[in-house]
């Protein structure tokens, strides 16, 4: 029976016949622990959809600060784009008289 290898330095073969991926006599361990932290940094993903919680690379009591830090980004944003438009719309209306 051949199998064929996916990833060597872990171990991981794949039987083509019946579609499996298993060990050739190693441990998945480093596997399962690099699942955990991609675990880790997809739920810091999807918690910044909604700006609450704690994430894994900030420090303690910073639980709103995404929603604090898109609040003045939109602000300063909305700001310089209807200045643009002004400045825009004064110079049209000074070009015409």
């Amino acid at each position: 029976m051949a199998y064929i290898q996916i990833l060597p330095e872990y171990g991981l073969v794949a039987d083509p016949m019946i579609g499996l991926i298993t060990t050739a006599g190693e441990s998945l361990s480093p596997v399962i622990e690099k699942v955990a932290i991609l675990e880790g940094v997809t739920d810091d993903l999807v918690n910044m959809l909604s700006g609450e919680g704690n994430y894994l690379a900030s420090f303690p009591n910073r639980d709103h600060s995404l929603k604090i830090a898109g609040t003045m980004n939109s602000f300063w944003y909305g700001l310089a784009i209807g200045l643009v438009i002004a400045a825009i719309v004064a110079f049209n209306l000074i070009k015409v008289r």
